[in-house]
């Protein structure tokens, strides 16, 4: 399994993850010529790829999706319950409705039902022979059901928007802030911390700190916060970027 996040924050998010013959794009927040370019440089293109798989209906996760519909075959993987807030431009006839485990070709894959101000999101457990990728962001929280099927995991990008104390000392107006840290909100270096220390195992090789806020976080904050709860352990921890893809790992 590979991996590597293309855009990750509020401007735009995407991820692509490689299983030898079984492709995957998770969110498509980008432009296609800026996927089609990042995908080139790891000699790739869409007709390598099965499905996209959507986590939730905001415009950073999805702006890019009509103009890749339209130039390539691939179809859309998502709950039935998603799609009224993704039918104004989704057409029905690229979706594959999906339950909460199902398999696209030998990749197996189960929905992690999320908390965020969308009408419906999700985040994804990928597997693939004996190995592992949890996706999960834009959430206010993880309830103890869900974060208990996210243990011992390969991978796992995980969203760190905010440093608790920045957003409430800065610049965004009080409606904003509590938007931010309430339970449909998004997840801090703190509590993602404290998460990740419940939920890696001795198979976790990889940790992806995600969806950044630029006014609100610094990568300096975000890693130290997630080093100190973790203390010593053999986990590389990286930084996915807004602007620049992430290195392509390998599990």
């Amino acid at each position: 399994m590979k991996v590597q996040t293309i855009a990750s924050g509020s401007k735009g998010n995407c991820t692509v993850v490689l299983c030898d013959k079984t492709n995957l794009i998770i969110d498509m927040g980008i432009s296609y010529l800026t996927l089609k370019r990042k995908l080139e440089e790891n000699s790739l293109s869409f007709d390598k790829f099965n499905a996209i798989l959507i986590t939730h209906c905001h415009k950073d996760h999805t702006k890019g999706l009509t103009s890749l519909l339209k130039r390539t075959n691939l179809e859309v993987f998502i709950p039935e319950e998603m799609y009224e807030s993704l039918q104004d431009f989704l057409p029905r006839s690229k979706c594959n409705f999906i339950d909460d485990n199902f398999n696209i070709n030998d990749v197996r894959i189960e929905l992690l039902h999320t908390s965020h101000d969308a009408p419906y999101s999700v985040g994804y457990i990928i597997e693939y022979q004996d190995k592992s990728l949890v996706y999960v962001t834009d959430t206010g929280y993880i309830n103890r059901k869900v974060l208990n099927k996210m243990t011992q995991k390969s991978i796992y990008i995980i969203e760190t928007n905010h440093d608790e104390v920045m957003l409430m000392d800065g610049p965004y107006p009080r409606f904003l802030k509590e938007r931010v840290i309430s339970d449909k909100g998004h997840l801090s270096n703190k509590t993602t911390a404290k998460y990740l220390k419940k939920i890696i195992g001795k198979n976790t090789k990889y940790i992806i700190l995600a969806h950044l806020s630029e006014s609100n976080n610094t990568e300096e904050l975000a890693m130290n916060t997630v080093k100190e709860e973790l203390e010593d352990n053999n986990i590389e921890i990286l930084i996915a970027k807004q602007d620049k893809a992430s290195p392509l790992i390998e599990v």
